[in-house]
């Protein structure tokens, strides 16, 4: 009995490892040439490389006939009454910041800013308070009629294009209050139609009164 067992261990045996052998198979890889190729891209050129053998004296002083090293001032800086340095005026004011001129019985009437004649179409007219600017306001007439009700005067220039028509053009300002300070302030430019200065004034009013020019179209 143990006989016929010990045969079917060996034949169960050797049947196992017969499937094993068979299921084994063996892998070859096929050898592959490459050849790289040589770079194609961008190739920085060498930096040289830094070296002692250049032997120019590169702090060698010339020979020159302005060369003042080693000589006397003729003219030494006396230090003790001056510095050397530019004089600069502290002390101006810009004009939006200038006080105005005290209000006084001289600007209580009417201030006549002159004649031009010109052969313009129009005229270009401007205005603003040159001095303090303190909250000047103004009525502008043209011929009596109304062009503009009520103006703030400020630091920049403003106004308006008058279409002239032949013969007189009355502008008239008149000054609706006084501001802050003083009387009521401001300056006055009239340009062409080619926009060339033709006439430049300034007006002291006080409440009321008008500042007037006149235009005249030939």
């Amino acid at each position: 009995m143990k006989f016929y067992v010990f045969v079917s261990m060996l034949l169960l045996s050797l049947s196992l490892s017969a499937q094993f052998d068979n299921t084994t198979k063996k892998v070859d890889f096929e050898p592959i040439d490459r050849v790289e190729k040589e770079p194609t891209g961008l190739k920085l050129p060498t930096a040289p490389i830094p070296g002692l053998s250049n032997q120019q004296n590169r702090f060698e002083i010339k020979n020159d006939t302005n060369n003042t090293l080693g000589k006397d001032d003729p003219e030494p800086l006396d230090i003790s009454t001056d510095d050397g340095f530019l004089t600069t005026k502290t002390d101006m004011t810009p004009n939006a910041f200038v006080k105005d001129k005290p209000a006084s019985d001289a600007f209580d009437r009417d201030q006549v800013l002159g004649e031009i004649k010109t052969k313009s179409g129009f005229v270009n007219v401007v205005y603003r308070d040159h001095q303090s600017v303190d909250g000047d306001r103004i009525r502008v007439y043209v011929n009596d009629d109304i062009v503009q009700s009520d103006i703030s005067l400020d630091s920049s220039f403003r106004g308006f294009d008058l279409t002239l028509i032949p013969g007189q053009n009355i502008i008239e300002f008149q000054a609706l209050n006084q501001g802050e300070s003083g009387p009521n302030t401001a300056e006055l430019h009239v340009y062409d139609e080619n926009g060339t200065l033709i006439s430049k004034n300034e007006w002291n009013l006080l409440t009321g009164r008008k500042a007037t020019i006149v235009v005249f179209q030939d």
